[in-house]
Parts: structure tokens; sequence; C-alpha cells
């Protein structure tokens, strides 16, 4: 119980926690306006508006920032790892959402034409990366997370 207590109480997790939960609340809210339709499967799903992703991350290094100082190596950690994590979610992530597409379609024209190609597995995920503007809503919101907790 002393362990959940010192988590709770550590502002570092629970603005990084917090950051990551209001992202993907706001992130179902969004799709559920222009989609017309709950998913709840946004809940805890990646990619859309904002990223939670970068919303966790940026919480984490503004708080640590506040919290340890900008020369403390905790902040030098949490930075870099926004860094990276940002930049991947821009970069790696969404390239392969761009390739599952591609594949997608590629799996539809070959199983509609060709009666032999049938594939068991459904289609791959699209949604896992971000686009800039997505990775700066939800480091924007990180970092107002980690400057009030």
């Amino acid at each position: 119980m002393q362990y959940l207590e010192a988590l709770i109480s550590n502002r570092l997790f629970v603005a990084a926690v917090i950051g990551w939960a209001s992202a993907q609340l706001l992130k179902t809210i969004i799709n559920c306006v222009v989609n017309r339709t709950f998913d709840p499967g946004r809940l805890i799903g990646s990619g859309g508006m904002p990223s939670s992703h970068s919303a966790f991350v940026s919480g984490l290094a503004v708080s640590a920032f506040k919290y340890c100082g900008p020369d403390s190596p905790v902040f030098a950690v949490c930075f870099v790892l926004a860094f990276i994590v940002m930049y991947d979610a821009m970069g790696v992530r969404r390239e392969t959402g761009k390739q599952a597409e591609l594949l997608n379609q590629i799996t539809e024209i070959f199983s509609a034409n060709y009666e032999e190609f049938d594939t068991p597995e459904k289609a791959l995920k699209v949604l896992v990366g971000h686009t800039p503007l997505q990775v700066l809503f939800g480091c924007l919101l990180g970092m107002m997370i980690g400057a009030v907790v």
C-alpha cells in the first residue's frame, strides 16, 4: 500500500499519466465529433489527435524540469526520452501506418481477384503514427499539464 501512495504522490508520474489520459479522452471526443460515432477503442488506441505519447512524455519532462531543475540528470533523461518518442511518432510509426494502409489495399485487391489468395489475417492497423500537428498539440497539452501538476 505504501508503494501505491508513493506512486500517487510522485508528481512526475502523476503529470505523465494525466497527460496521457487527457490526450486519450480528447482523442476519443474529437473522433466522436468528426465521425459521429463512439469508438471505445480510441480510449486506449494509438494515433490520432492529439498524440497521447507526446502528452505523456512532455508532461513528464516539464514536471521534471519544474521539480528537479534544468541541471538535473532526471530532467535530461526525460527531455531526451520526450524528443525520441515525439520524433519516432512522426517518423517511423507514421511511415508504418502508411505502409499498413498500402498493404491492406494490396491484400484487398488480391483477395478480390484471386480465389487462391486467401488471408486469414484481418487488416493491418493504420493509425499507429502521428502528423507533426498531432504531435505538437499532444506536446502542448502535456506541457500545460506538467506545469500545473
